[in-house]
């Protein structure tokens, strides 16, 4: 396993990361656990920044908060100076609950309800980023009603595809994302919001898909919005202050995964960006998510069973899986794995990694190589940090993992795990259904 940010092999032979022993992470707090590693967290928010000071480029970076919502990461990326992106009143409401600045968080969404609306509006964010004519014209009575001026930016669809998994491609013209460039919808949401006097337009926002490796695929996009940039400053007498062009940057996985380094990406968006905007140039912004938290997070499970069919395969199986991870079943994602107690020892067994769930598609990880395997080991799986606790499930009623967070020797935990009370709690049981004493006589 690629040993990502602070972690390392210490003298004991065992996996440490942010200075913490994970075989004592484990005494401590119980497996399956989500360990999120500070230092790397932050260093992947400075290293952004920094590529982006060394471009001409008016620029703001925020964070994609889907990846990894919590209220301690609220705090780090609003220390870090970075504006948040939400996508859901839930993710609005725990960035409010962390004392996140309302005026740096923008609310996302190709489906966002009347409350959410009002929810941003009443919050009062800086910007509601909105997908389609129905939300727009929701927004405009919402915004009227309640007396407000609301800025708001467009999501673009702009027609590209980027070359990544199907289910995470966002950009190319048949998805449920934004104003089509093609059909014109965008230059239609361009002239009904010019005449709003609820709305007002400050720009416009894409995203064309995840796991992107290099700067093509934005260039082509980015193209696109600039046609249409300068389309509505000939016809409309409309410039905008924000371009938005989203994340999506993608992170080594495994070995198969060969993304270039920032700086050379940011670089080609800037200089396409430069080549574009001669003469005044829009805030330049950019969202990424899993680049930030990614390979900042590493899950750590206790190995239990194990199943050996000679010929074919070796199975271990772990105190995890599909609850906890589902982006194998989902996304045919691939990880790499350790055993975090014995990280010295000679890999030398092929193994196959299950989760305990009730779904033969509950495999965490095919075929890795392994010392040979016992019962009671800790398997760790790096890089996931983002969309793992954030897309977790209480599947088979199993609790979710706790969540916590390293620096500088110090493990503190920043979601407690779930316990068996906590699943049934909002269970409810109709009086017709309740256990009744009956008298035999």
């Amino acid at each position: 396993m690629y040993l990502h940010g602070t972690a390392k092999k210490n003298v004991q032979g065992h996996l440490e990361i942010g200075g913490c022993d994970t075989t004592q992470l484990a005494k401590q707090f119980g497996t399956p656990l989500y360990i999120m590693d500070e230092a790397n967290i932050r260093k992947q928010m400075r290293k952004l920044k920094k590529a982006c000071d060394q471009t001409t480029i008016p620029y703001r970076t925020a964070y994609a908060s889907k990846a990894f919502n919590t209220l301690a990461m609220c705090r780090i990326v609003e220390e870090e100076g970075y504006f948040l992106d939400v996508v859901s009143g839930g993710e609005l409401y725990t960035a409010v609950q962390a004392g996140f600045p309302a005026d740096r968080i923008y609310f996302h969404g190709n489906n966002k309800s009347l409350e959410e609306l009002k929810e941003a509006i009443n919050y009062g964010v800086r910007y509601v980023v909105v997908d389609n004519m129905i939300e727009l014209t929701m927004l405009e009575e919402v915004a009227s009603e309640m007396g407000k001026m609301v800025p708001v930016l467009f999501r673009i669809t702009p027609g590209v595809e980027a070359h990544t998994h199907n289910f995470v491609q966002t950009g190319q013209e048949d998805s449920k994302f934004g104003f089509d460039l093609s059909s014109g919808q965008a230059d239609v949401a361009v002239q009904y919001i010019l005449g709003s006097s609820s709305l007002i337009l400050k720009g416009f926002h894409s995203h064309i898909g995840s796991q992107i490796f290099d700067a093509e695929a934005f260039a082509v996009a980015i193209n696109r919005l600039v046609e249409l940039i300068h389309r509505c400053e000939r016809e409309y007498s409309f410039f905008p202050d924000v371009l938005n062009i989203g994340g999506g940057f993608g992170i080594r996985y495994t070995e198969q995964d060969t993304p270039q380094p920032i700086e050379i990406i940011i670089k080609g968006i800037s200089s396409i960006i430069e080549k574009a905007f001669s003469q005044r140039c829009p805030e330049i912004w950019l969202e990424p998510g899993r680049w930030i938290v990614g390979e900042s997070g590493t899950t750590l499970y206790t190995v239990g069973t194990m199943k050996e069919i000679p010929g074919i395969r070796k199975y271990i199986a772990v105190d995890g899986g599909i609850a906890d991870n589902p982006r194998p079943a989902i996304y045919d994602a691939k990880y790499e794995a350790m055993l975090a107690n014995r990280a010295n020892e000679e890999a030398t067994d092929l193994v196959s990694v299950a989760g305990k769930c009730c779904e033969s598609g509950d495999m965490l990880i095919w075929d890795v190589t392994l010392p040979l395997v016992q019962k009671g080991d800790l398997l760790a799986i790096s890089c996931t940090g983002a969309y793992n606790y954030s897309m977790a499930s209480n599947y088979n009623r199993l609790p979710k993992p706790a969540v916590v967070l390293v620096q500088n020797g110090r493990a503190e935990v920043i979601v407690e795990r779930e316990t068996y009370e906590d699943i049934v709690k909002k269970d409810k049981i109709p009086s017709r259904l309740l256990k009744q004493t009956v008298n035999h006589l």
